[in-house]
């Protein structure tokens, strides 16, 4: 795989290169933060090295908005760019050379990738946004975090639950910092969560009884499967990586249509792909299940049985779940309770009250701050069923850090000037309660869950859906992971 940087690989990065096939790179590289100082003098026009150097791995509709999202800030200069798919990444090449010429830069030069770990190991760069498929996160990221990156990565933090503990196990091994891309924990662009979880975290409905979650609903394709060629500008076999081997269908993979002017590029087909991503409840489920467990003080648990049903795709080319139903028993007496049928949010029931939390846009300038009746212009995004719930909180109240916009959030973070506010820590085990759901969909049984072992109770079928094996030794993350000698 060709590197279109206009610098030399040397050596060193050929061998790492090698060294990265077989899992054993990056093991004593540690992450160089970046010092306050540092970017304070780049700022008043200090060396250039003092701002994070950012790559984005994976250029599609959400790696753009991330690229877009996070190049915005100063703090952080975007040097280049990742894609296995050359259309693609010729399209944010200009995006990002588009936006310094803008800010009146006369030359801009961005680098360009096909091949990930040839940006992990090239020295300039300072972290990477992985926004590759869900079935690439966990692989991406390890090998990341070994090479020293800092890391934003999109949710579901992995597409299972044996990576999820494997990238948290390297992650905190290797001294990363890993922002989740589960932007409803920051006060923009949706501001109602952040207000509704500290009300019911701090017990303003008194004990919470049930949360009723809406993630939406997937439709089928209504197209069977049927191979077709390899458009020439896409390395589809390296895309597959540790998913099954099978025919390319451009529906199971994305369009090979250029982005609209407005829309950008639409919804991918591997979101609705089975061995790519497990649907919504893995996809919206990841951001809501997140939210449930940061309200009720059980980010670092789970729950402990899962009963869950569902429907499936079948002939068609899309193959995730449709209708859904899942119940699940919280180790603090809460029942959580997922159905297509409700609205998408999240509806808090307590002995004293209630509180729904959705996605909408919220004041122009949000603070962190409680927000009153006043201060909403998205009422149906923020509803309660006493306004008194939404008071000013008391001194030594729990609260959450001010994060008023994610990526900001994840560049102080790098700098040194606080924790991430989306830890890998925490999405870890969203993932393992949305992933688990999915695992009693599959079965379609209930099952017991030890969030303390982080597995099934004696239940071998189950435990033996924690971990999908890689089509070939090279996608084997496990065997990353002791190589690098991480637990």
């Amino acid at each position: 795989m060709k590197n279109n940087n206009t610098t030399p690989v040397p050596s060193t990065r050929r061998a790492f290169l090698r060294n990265m096939l077989v899992g054993t790179a990056g093991l004593t590289l540690a992450p160089r933060l970046i010092r306050a100082a540092d970017l304070a003098a780049k700022t008043a026009g200090g060396p250039a090295n003092a701002r994070i150097n950012i790559v984005q791995i994976g250029c599609g509709r959400q790696g753009t908005a991330d690229m877009l999202g996070v190049i915005a800030h100063p703090l952080c200069r975007v040097i280049g760019v990742c894609d296995l798919d050359t259309k693609r990444l010729e399209v944010a090449r200009q995006t990002v050379a588009g936006f310094y010429k803008k800010k009146g830069e006369a030359s801009v030069n961005v680098a360009t990738w096909r091949d990930y770990r040839e940006v992990l190991a090239d020295s300039r760069v300072d972290a990477v946004i992985v926004s590759v498929p869900d079935h690439w996160h966990a692989q991406v990221a390890i090998e990341a975090a070994l090479a020293g990156k800092h890391l934003y990565v999109q949710k579901p933090v992995t597409y299972g639950i044996t990576e999820a503990i494997a990238l948290r196990e390297t992650v905190h091994a290797k001294k990363i910092i890993l922002q989740t891309g589960s932007q409803q924990r920051s006060s923009q662009p949706y501001y109602a969560f952040r207000p509704a979880s500290e009300a019911v975290r701090n017990g303003r409905i008194g004990r919470v009884r049930t949360v009723k979650i809406g993630i939406g609903l997937d439709d089928p394709k209504g197209v069977p499967p049927a191979p077709m060629p390899v458009p020439a500008n896409f390395d589809y076999e390296r895309w597959l990586g540790p998913a099954p081997q099978q025919p390319y269908m451009e529906a199971r993979v994305h369009s090979q249509k250029p982005p609209s002017p407005k829309g950008g590029y639409g919804r991918p087909g591997w979101i609705t792909t089975e061995d790519f991503g497990l649907g919504m409840i893995t996809n919206w489920g990841a951001h809501h299940i997140d939210i449930m467990l940061w309200s009720l003080g059980l980010e670092l648990s789970g729950p402990t049985t899962i009963d869950a049903r569902a429907e499936f795709m079948k002939n068609d080319v899309w193959t995730v779940h449709t209708t859904y139903h899942v119940e699940m028993a919280m180790p603090n007496g809460t029942q959580v309770i997922m159905d297509d049928k409700f609205e998408n949010g999240l509806l808090f029931e307590g002995d004293e009250g209630t509180v729904f939390c959705a996605r909408g846009k919220g004041p122009g300038k949000a603070t962190d701050v409680n927000l009153n009746e006043a201060a909403v212009t998205d009422p149906n995004a923020l509803r309660v069923s006493n306004k008194n719930i939404l008071a000013p909180l008391p001194t030594g109240a729990v609260r959450w850090m001010p994060s008023p916009n994610h990526y900001l959030n994840w560049l102080e973070a790098i700098k040194g000037e606080h924790a991430p506010i989306a830890p890998i820590a925490q999405s870890a085990r969203s993932l393992e309660a949305c992933a688990a759901a999915w695992i009693g969909m599959k079965l379609g049984r209930k099952l017991s869950w030890d969030a303390t072992a982080e597995k099934f109770v004696n239940d071998a079928a189950a435990n033996a859906m924690l971990f999908r094996a890689p089509r070939k030794s090279e996608y084997d993350i496990t065997r990353i992971v002791k190589a690098a000698g991480i637990a």
